[in-house]
């Protein structure tokens, strides 16, 4: 196993540790079902919001990363047919 592996494993692990604490400290409230499904709703939302955010800073990231290497590999051949003119 690598390390990027171990790295996804003990995150997954971690997630689900906070998921399950969290979940029993919910169903462990001193307080009506209406209200504990209010909070529930709220994780699951606070959740995806994060997911996506996630998602769309990685897209932006790999945006910029594929534009710069086109932009790069445009110079270098613009380069080479300067070099190759003379």
């Amino acid at each position: 196993m690598n390390a990027n592996q171990t790295y996804i494993m003990f995150n997954t692990a971690s997630v689900g540790a906070a998921y399950f604490m969290l979940g029993l400290s919910l169903w462990l409230a001193p307080v009506d079902l209406a209200t504990k499904g209010y909070w529930a709703m709220g994780i699951l939302l606070l959740t995806g919001s994060l997911v996506n955010l996630v998602k769309y800073r990685t897209d932006e990231r790999l945006s910029a990363e594929m534009t710069a290497k086109i932009e790069k590999a445009r110079n270098e051949k613009l380069i080479s047919e300067y070099v190759s003119k003379e």
